[in-house]
């Protein structure tokens, strides 16, 4: 999208609330005023906006919706600050504001042709799910080897997109599969965190197979450290590092790490990439 500096106006289509706990998450369903602007729209799968709440400020979230999907944009909001709980009190048919794309997203070509793993924790499903659905969808999931997924939760109350589900499973060639932290009454699937599982629910020794994960920092490190004890490739293991950015253009400086800005290198990165930075991710 041109002037990609400034914002664009955008209609609040939809608001879904995911979390039933005190995470509060929601996600927003949202398409430019202008339709030239949403026209001319696109973006990749790991790549993040810029969205303003009028008069209070701006914040970067990730896409979570698939650029397969012309009439509108996602993206999933955890109530943390001042702009995210700004956000939360909007309504449908309210106004914000959209810079973007930034960033370089996940590295869709290199996938093409292989199986994929998807590894994912709480709001960090969010991103995921853009490239999930981009995978799954019914023009580009021939493109693509086997998928499997691992979803982790803190609780069933904090599980995201069940609405997706079914579309999920029902894929050809897929194999979904949940978890939580701890053991929760009616919940009839794994219990555990997602490094734990790997070995056990995963077939990770497929060859050929590419690893994107993305969550909580902790569990960032610790899914991809079990990978690498597991002999999965460095550069075979992706990830996002969202943390500390902030205006999208590598000038205020708040995500820089070592020599790299998240906003502008990233927020994808290989652990090979990763390898070669500060211990500070």
């Amino acid at each position: 999208m041109a002037e990609t500096f400034l914002p664009h106006k955008a209609e609040i289509l939809k608001i879904t609330q995911e979390t039933g706990s005190n995470l509060n998450i929601k996600t927003f369903r949202v398409r430019f005023v202008d339709e030239e602007v949403m026209k001319s729209f696109s973006f990749l799968p790991g790549q993040f906006m810029e969205t303003t709440v009028f008069g209070v400020g701006e914040a970067p979230f990730g896409f979570a919706s698939s650029p397969t999907e012309k009439d509108f944009f996602e993206f999933s909001v955890k109530e943390t600050g001042l702009v995210t709980e700004a956000l939360h009190n909007l309504k449908e048919g309210d106004l914000i504001g959209i810079r973007g794309p930034y960033g370089n997203g996940f590295p869709v070509e290199k996938a093409r042709g292989k199986n994929i793993v998807f590894i994912g924790g709480g709001i960090g499903l969010a991103p995921l799910r853009s490239l999930i659905n981009y995978v799954l969808d019914e023009q580009n999931r021939g493109e693509f080897g086997r998928v499997q997924m691992l979803h982790a939760f803190r609780s069933p109350e904090d599980t995201l997109y069940n609405y997706d589900y079914s579309f999920w499973e029902g894929a050809p060639n897929t194999t979904v599969k949940y978890t939580i932290d701890n053991p929760a009454e009616g919940w009839e699937h794994l219990v555990g965190f997602p490094h734990t599982l790997l070995a056990s629910e995963l077939e990770c020794e497929l060859p050929g197979t590419k690893f994107f994960t993305c969550g909580p920092p902790i569990m960032i490190k610790f899914v991809t450290e079990e990978l690498r004890k597991m002999g999965i490739a460095p550069a075979d293991i992706i990830t996002t590092l969202e943390m500390k950015m902030s205006c999208g253009l590598g000038k205020c400086g708040r995500c820089n790490i070592g020599h790299k800005y998240i906003c502008k290198d990233g927020p994808v990165f290989t652990l090979e990439e990763l390898d070669q930075m500060p211990d500070e991710f």
